[in-house]
């Protein structure tokens, strides 16, 4: 497949309210979208870059630079989704720029064949179940209130973003006001060390499916040795960048369960060889979010029905963070997503809303 141009377009998505974690707030999403054209077909796809390097080393400046610089010169005349990896391996890091890349590669070229991420993913589901990932509050009340208006909407699963000073109270108000039965997960972002093993453990009387990253992203050891002291199941998503990251932190028993953030591990390719790595292996897995427009969900819940994937993700419907999307909005039926069907990912960007929160578009000729 012969690539002719690629456009980088910068967008700035509104969030319907704040989104704060233990590493930062966002109000508002600067995006990077990359749309690679061939003569059959063209593809779209998203950075998860976010705007600075807080949740991991990229962020959006650069990863328009390294793309711009770097990645594109190094792709061959003729390339398809795998020739991508292939070529961009000499180029260390920048899996989330990396991943915009293939994706769009990817994109164009089940666009040309009339193939759908889910089917050529290996997606044995038409749907998805759904979670959703919940901000840490200013009160008590404010959390709940919010709680309570995503299970009524339908939702699954309930994820409490958590940071030392913000973790133990709001769970268990969670727990005592909705019960038991309500699946509820924590995610620490890496906030915390293994001097915290005694506070930690005290979740484990609230019956979560898990917590999230709660070392450091490069502390695999001492997430084992967290992990014989919790009977809560550890998951790792900042830690697991690519298979071999996956394969060591099941060697040494750093987690029983993994978040995929496709972009996190440098595309959709890697995505699926962690997901069939762990499967292989007995390790659960979801898919996680970086507050995607429809265009980075789309392919996100297109990964999300392969077999492998064991519990709800991150994967929600896209008034949770947008009022108005870049695409037909994702809407949630009985707390799931519809995978979509057709060529490619299976949406087009709506033009008058893209128009609309364009902030610079950028026309390479390759």
């Amino acid at each position: 497949m012969k690539i002719t141009g690629v456009e980088l377009r910068r967008i700035a998505m509104p969030l319907v309210s704040p989104f704060r974690t233990s590493f930062g707030t966002e109000t508002t999403r600067d995006v990077l979208l990359v749309r690679v054209v061939t003569p059959d077909a063209e593809g779209w796809a998203e950075c998860v870059a976010m705007s600075e390097p807080r949740y991991s080393p990229e962020y959006v400046d650069g990863a328009a630079e390294v793309i711009r610089r770097f990645l594109l010169p190094a792709l061959p005349v003729n390339v398809d989704a795998y020739g991508v990896g292939h070529a961009l391996e000499p180029i260390k890091g920048h899996r989330m720029a990396k991943a915009a890349l293939e994706t769009a590669v990817l994109d164009a070229q089940l666009r040309a064949s009339g193939e759908s991420f889910g089917r050529f993913l290996g997606a044995t589901r038409d749907r998805v179940p759904c979670g959703v990932s919940v901000g840490i509050m200013e009160t008590i009340p404010q959390l709940l209130s919010v709680v309570e208006g995503y299970l009524d909407e339908g939702y699954v699963r309930i994820k409490l973003k958590i940071e030392p000073g913000h973790d133990i109270e709001p769970v268990r108000a969670v727990r005592e006001r909705f019960g038991d039965d309500v699946l509820l997960q924590v995610d620490a972002n890496a906030a915390y060390t293994l001097a915290d093993v005694q506070h930690l453990s005290r979740l484990d009387d609230f019956g979560l499916l898990l917590i999230e990253q709660p070392l450091a992203n490069d502390d695999l050891v001492q997430h084992a040795q967290l992990a014989k002291r919790l009977r809560t199941p550890i998951c790792l998503d900042e830690s697991i960048e690519s298979a071999a990251h996956a394969a060591a932190a099941i060697s040494l028993g750093s987690c029983s369960i993994v978040n995929i953030k496709p972009g996190r591990v440098g595309g959709y390719l890697e995505a699926r060889r962690i997901h069939d790595l762990c499967r292989a292996h007995g390790i659960a897995v979801w898919c996680g979010g970086m507050l995607e427009t429809g265009l980075g969900r789309a392919a996100n819940v297109a990964l999300a029905a392969l077999p492998g994937f064991t519990l709800p993700g991150d994967t929600s419907g896209s008034r949770r963070y947008f009022a108005t999307d870049v695409t037909a909005p994702f809407e949630l039926e009985g707390g799931h997503l519809a995978v979509p069907t057709g060529p490619g990912l299976g949406v087009e960007p709506l033009p008058d809303v893209l128009e609309e929160v364009t902030t610079s578009t950028e026309w390479i000729t390759v």
